[in-house]
């Protein structure tokens, strides 16, 4: 076979090239020209949608909405994983607990758990009760789906109009959500959650079902939770025997069960038994003429003996009870009885001194809240208040509100330095200024006094002082550089802090030492009854004994055995220079006759929250006030009401009881009160008079010169080749901390020596 010559295969290749060349032309030519015809036949047949004028900018306005209701969908789901994280398949059946409470010497004082008694049907609900309800609370709880914007709209309109402010504007389902899920925190997060439980309650359960979950679990004072329980509280009668005005005066006690209580404030309850009437009449429930017997004829309550009611602290010592269940402490019982440390007749000085106090001073000092926690030395709860009005408002603020404390905090950074070993009360420390980084801390008057004694620098509460003694601390642990020995200082205070009670987590900012960070009011009370005791951990409980139905006893508080978290000689220590702070400092007027009373007082930036922290031998109580939305007080101090509400519950709750000394306060040797006698007593017998200022320096020369004579006769017995001391914190050695002596330890902080 005769193969084609090179020229022949040249010419079969050009002329394949150009096929391929025109080939591709032609489609890409043909493509393009389909692609034009295509696209001009979809603009023809898109013409029918196309739209001008007012029908474009609602097609525009529409697509709009269309995005930014796919977005807004996007961010409630998100939003609503919370609310429905809180729901169960057994929600219903979550509080199982039946617990009866006893107060210390065994009279029951409440209930709470399985307490709502929902054995009526709803069908048996007297229809005058629920139409007094629903006149007041929610008209249009048949039509709406948990929320009612125009229930809302309409309340707004007729409580700024200025004809009473009766209507809500929650849904009867929002406040059971509430009631079932949530706290009475006042918080956007809150709401948020709320009307998410709403629409999931709508979803799950019938308007009938809703409608006696409310009935059966709403607040309706005295201690009474729901309407069957009320109607034997307040009248003494079955619910479905009552008449048209005390139906009335019940549905008006659903929004404000405190403030209108018959037993409390009568002439309230019956105005607002009469708005309720009126609503019912506006509703179309009843007419005109069916309300006049009942208002001709108020409804007038039974007399109740005892109106001591301790809700705040029955639902703190029922979340106790609930927490030893979950740890499996109580068994598997569930019907339970519980004797607490309860002390009614305390509770009842707190409950007087707080509403006395927010009465008569309130609109002075522009506040509105605050809250009270009274313990024995060991922990034991005597007695609580969370609020202003536990109808208005059940949130627990002694609990569960988060607080800064101020100068009530700087028990725990001059603890942890003679923990140390450091300090001494009398060691010399110098009020001037001081930094760490740019923040540079001042104090209450804005002046500085120079040195002083570190009891006096406590006791006029300087602010300069703790943040040099934090300093001090860390730079006793062998570190040098300043910002770090600070941030070693503030660790170890968050460390003592948690040994002695603090179960808030603290935030570790320069300002730390001088209060600026957050606890509750039960955190303090639980952290200054370690001073009180001894040095001993003093964890809050309620149950001193709990019972199962047979009687049993499954629980002593007694068995849980005690923890050493300071010295005795730091505890002394601290014990004197708090009962400093009460007798000559800020806290005169906790002062009680007879007694001897130590404590700090606090007062935060801005004037936002104001503290008392004190204590006796025999009980110690921490005292708060504020206002809910952090807004400032019109320069209300710890040293104000605070001081003058501990007084007003502690000066009857010590009369007619031993006086328990304080311990290390009255009986060690050597102690700087002793030194300061001395120091006086010599400067008389020399014919001189000391001003303060020449007092205030012998006292720490004195006390100064005692405690290197002691460190050195401590070097002289100690073993060869040993520290003479070691720095300790809850009665174990420090890690890293070496022996200093005193006067040392005060070159170090930047004191200087006299």
């Amino acid at each position: 076979m005769r193969l084609p010559s090179l020229k022949t295969l040249k010419t079969r290749l050009s002329r394949g090239a150009l096929a391929f060349d025109a080939w591709v032309n032609a489609g890409l030519y043909e493509g393009g020209h389909s692609t034009t015809e295509a696209y001009e036949r979809f603009q023809a047949r898109m013409q029918v949608f196309a739209f001008r004028g007012w029908k474009r900018v609602l097609l525009d306005l529409t697509s709009e909405g269309v995005t930014v209701g796919a977005a807004g969908a996007m961010v409630l789901l998100f939003l609503a994983q919370p609310a429905f994280n809180l729901t169960s398949d057994n929600w219903l059946k979550a509080q199982d607990l039946a617990v009866t409470f006893l107060d210390r010497y065994g009279t029951e004082v409440g209930r709470r758990g399985i307490k709502h008694d929902d054995s009526l049907k709803f069908d048996d609900f007297p229809e005058l009760m629920i139409k007094a309800l629903l006149s007041t609370e929610d008209r249009r709880f048949y039509e709406h789906y948990g929320i009612d914007p125009i229930g809302t709209a309409r309340a707004l309109v007729s409580n700024s109009s200025g004809k009473g402010g009766t209507q809500g504007g929650s849904t009867l389902t929002q406040q059971l959500a509430k009631n079932l899920f949530l706290s009475n925190e006042r918080s956007l997060e809150r709401k948020v959650n709320e009307a998410f439980l709403a629409f999931w309650l709508e979803s799950h359960l019938t308007k009938n079902q809703i409608l006696k979950l409310y009935l059966d679990r709403a607040y309706m004072g005295g201690g009474t939770f729901g309407a069957v329980a009320a109607a034997d509280y307040y009248f003494g009668k079955r619910l479905q025997d009552v008449t048209l005005a005390e139906a009335a005066m019940l549905a008006g006690l659903f929004k404000a069960p405190t403030k209108y209580s018959p037993n409390v404030n009568l002439p309230a309850a019956r105005g607002r038994a009469v708005d309720v009437l009126h609503n019912m009449v506006e509703a179309g429930f009843v007419t005109e003429g069916q309300i006049q017997t009942a208002l001709r004829n108020p409804a007038t309550p039974v007399t109740r003996t005892r109106d001591i009611t301790a809700d705040y602290y029955l639902d703190w010592a029922f979340n106790e009870v609930k927490r030893m269940a979950d740890a499996g402490k109580l068994r598997n019982d569930r019907v339970l009885t519980v004797k607490t440390p309860l002390d009614l007749s305390i509770q009842k000085s707190a409950d007087q001194a707080v509403e006395g106090m927010l009465r008569r001073l309130g609109d002075q000092y522009d506040v509105d809240e605050a809250g009270v926690v009274i313990l024995d030395p060991d922990g034991a709860l005597r007695a609580m208040v969370g609020g202003a009005d536990y109808g208005e408002s059940q949130f627990n603020r002694a609990t569960d509100a988060l607080r800064q404390p101020g100068s009530s905090f700087k028990p725990y950074v001059y603890a942890a330095a003679l923990a140390s070993g450091l300090f001494k009360p009398d060691t010399p420390v110098v009020d001037s200024p001081v930094c760490v980084g740019n923040w540079c801390p001042q104090n209450y008057g804005r002046s500085y006094s120079g040195r002083q004694p570190m009891w006096l620098a406590v006791a006029k509460s300087v602010n300069t002082i703790p943040i040099k003694v934090t300093t001090a601390i860390g730079k006793g642990m062998g570190i040098t550089h300043e910002w770090n020995a600070a941030k070693a200082g503030r660790a170890k205070i968050i460390q003592l802090a948690k040994a002695m009670g603090v179960t808030t987590p603290l935030t570790d900012t320069p300002s730390l030492p001088i209060g600026a960070t957050e606890v509750t009011v039960m955190d303090q009370a639980a952290g200054f009854a370690v001073f009180a005791n001894g040095g001993r951990l003093a964890k809050p409980y309620a149950a001193v004994e709990v019972k199962n139905s047979s009687g049993e006893v499954i629980y002593r508080h007694a068995d849980e055995a005690p923890v050493q978290v300071l010295s005795s000689q730091v505890t002394a220590d601290m014990n004197y220079m708090l009962n400093k702070v009460v007798e000559e400092g800020t806290a005169r007027k906790a002062q009680i006759e007879g007694v001897k009373v130590a404590g700090k007082t606090g007062t935060t930036n801005g004037y936002r929250d104001a503290w008392f922290v004190g204590y006796t031998g025999n009980y110690v109580g921490a005292v708060w006030y504020g206002n809910d939305d952090h807004s400032p007080t019109n320069k209300m101090t710890g040293g104000s009401l605070p001081a003058m509400t501990w007084h007003e519950i502690m000066a009857p709750a010590h009369q007619g009881i031993e006086l328990k000394p304080m311990p290390g306060l009255n009986d060690r040797k050597g102690s700087p009160q002793v030194a300061q006698t001395e120091t006086a007593a010599a400067a008389a017998s020399a014919g001189g008079r000391l001003s303060r200022r020449s007092f205030e320096v012998l006292s720490g020369l004195n006390g100064l010169f005692r405690s290197v004579e002691a460190d050195r006769s401590a070097a002289t017995q100690a073993p060869s080749g040993g520290p003479a001391r070691q720095g300790s914190l809850g009665g174990q050695k420090v890690p890293g901390l070496a022996p200093v002596d005193v006067a040392e330890g005060a070159r170090a902080a930047g004191f200087g020596t006299p």
